[in-house]
């Protein structure tokens, strides 16, 4: 009521307003200098904190995550607090879209097995890699983004956003990872759907200088590589068509932009899969428990 009579008071007047809402002038006025409360005070202090938190994580925080990043940054808040905050606020988190497939298998190639039958689970890292590709519309043409992720941390190794989708570009993003992660990696399962950049030779060859044994999921089935076609969903809703984003011009705009969502993925952003922490602080970790202790 006092907010509504603050807004209208310029032009018709407290007294007018009051009459008509059948409310004494006088209550309005008490309202008006009654100190504000300690949740009216906490509140003012915490909308700012949430409103940067938010802003600073690519603006697609629901209020679990920014509850979660709000309690990681130090901040004592319930979970109830961030939601109406962020109603009051005006601010929500992103959803998801579908998908559109990209891949097209090669019906001469040989294929792989299927090694992974929908486990995308492992108990450390470079033990399963998972890739697949997707598209970004620009103003200059269509632009490629293949992704490769381990799926211990869901920690994205390797990417490349070309503009097109030959085996080239995977070949390049396998080659990031390979820098990253070491040039031999015996046992490592690269699980990817029957597209025809993962059945070439060339992309075999990779892997078998790697150590990695290719495995290829059924044609048609999008659950046989559901782990890399979340990672190209989330890709699409937080960044390609995130708040603020687009439209696209270049393909090198998509690169960059690319650059700077992989590092927040793989070193901000809340993983759910993860207990709620991001891929590098999940992999240290690990290794944390795996280091000798000394006495």
């Amino acid at each position: 009521m006092v907010n509504y009579i603050d807004a209208h008071r310029s032009e018709f007047g407290v007294e007018p307003i009051c009459t008509t809402l059948q409310v004494a002038p006088s209550t309005y006025y008490a309202a008006k200098s009654r100190l504000p409360s300690a949740r009216q005070i906490r509140d003012a202090v915490m909308m700012p904190i949430l409103l940067a938190l938010w802003v600073a994580n690519f603006k697609v925080y629901g209020a679990h995550k920014l509850w979660k990043a709000a309690r990681r940054a130090g901040h004592d808040i319930g979970r109830d607090q961030v939601a109406r905050l962020m109603k009051t606020l005006g601010i929500e988190g992103v959803r998801r879209g579908r998908r559109v497939r990209t891949t097209r298998p090669d019906d001469q190639a040989a294929r792989s097995p299927d090694l992974v039958e929908r486990d995308f689970t492992a108990t450390e890292p470079n033990r399963l890699w998972v890739t697949d590709l997707t598209f970004v519309p620009t103003w200059q043409g269509v632009a490629y983004v293949c992704f490769i992720v381990d799926a211990f941390s869901r920690m994205i190794v390797g990417w490349r956003v070309a503009s097109n989708m030959r085996t080239a570009m995977v070949l390049d993003a396998l080659e990031m990872a390979r820098w990253q992660r070491g040039t031999r990696l015996e046992g490592l399962v690269a699980h990817s759907d029957a597209g025809s950049q993962y059945t070439s030779i060339r992309y075999g060859e990779r892997l078998g200088e790697l150590g990695a044994i290719p495995s290829i999921g059924s044609i048609g089935d999008s659950y046989d590589n559901a782990l890399a076609e979340t990672v190209n969903g989330l890709y699409k809703t937080e960044l390609v068509y995130g708040p603020d984003q687009g439209p696209w011009r270049k393909i090198e705009d998509v690169e960059l932009a690319t650059l700077a969502w992989v590092h927040w993925f793989n070193s901000q952003r809340l993983h759910g899969y993860l207990d709620d922490v991001p891929p590098v602080e999940y992999e240290e970790a690990h290794y944390a428990q795996l280091a000798p202790t000394g006495r």
